[in-house]
């Protein structure tokens, strides 16, 4: 008895949002997949050891931006243990060479519209189910993240944000991939159930290997990837 059905006609309702808010925002569609391979892009961090969901959205006073994407994002991935120096929340900007915070570097990339991706080790995403920690990744220009293994539920968030969850097929591989390498993903064009994708690695003396990684998508997860997100799908299936 207190529930308030919305208008049939919705064309002239709007949501009114103070600009200056804090705490609430409004969210934008993410970019629909733009028909092409992922090609040459940067390792954002190469994550260490274990990295639950709390290790990549914290909690905590965190949560009081719950509603706007663009500051809660400021914590991503800021407890992860970055490969390369065994600190937390200190990368390389592989443009620049300059060390700075996980999402300042992210931050810095999607200015330059460069694409990037996280390589993480095994049971990437435990914990509980936290919807930012696949949203600020996809927010800051994040397009794929490559794991040893993943906590199940995190691997479908990923997949619901329009990002690609791909596992080693080889777990070994994990070691043959440094930060300041630079990373395609070949073969999103004919993207499959049960296809595996190739994941082509570029080193700094020119040298390039070319590894195999898998991915859980089934063919309605992959309407989303090619859609950007869950929410577009099914905004875009319901007009």
């Amino acid at each position: 008895n207190t529930y308030q059905a919305p208008p049939a006609d919705r064309t002239g309702v709007s949501v009114a949002v103070s600009p200056d808010s804090q705490r609430l925002q409004l969210l934008e569609p993410f970019t629909p997949w733009n028909g092409k391979d992922i090609e040459n892009v940067p390792i954002l961090i190469k994550v260490k050891g274990k990295c639950t969901t709390d290790h990549i959205s914290m909690a905590g006073p965190w949560l009081k931006y719950r509603g706007h994407l663009d500051n809660i994002s400021n914590n991503m991935l800021i407890g992860a243990t970055n490969s390369e120096n065994g600190e937390a929340n200190s990368v390389r900007n592989q443009v620049t060479g300059e060390f700075g915070t996980v999402p300042g570097t992210a931050r810095y990339y999607k200015a330059e519209h460069i694409p990037w991706v996280v390589i993480g080790d095994e049971n990437y995403g435990e914990g509980s189910s936290r919807e930012h920690a696949a949203m600020s990744v996809r927010f800051l220009g994040g397009a794929a993240v490559i794991v040893k293994s993943f906590a199940r539920i995190h691997e479908t968030n990923l997949k619901k944000q329009g990002l690609l969850p791909l596992t080693f097929n080889d777990p070994k591989d994990y070691d043959r991939i440094s930060p300041e390498d630079k990373l395609s993903i070949l073969g999103l064009p004919t993207l499959a159930p049960g296809k595996p994708l190739t994941l082509r690695v570029a080193k700094p003396s020119g040298e390039s290997i070319d590894i195999v990684v898998d991915h859980t998508f089934n063919e309605n997860q992959i309407t989303w990837f090619h859609a950007g997100s869950a929410l577009n799908h099914i905004a875009k299936s319901n007009h």
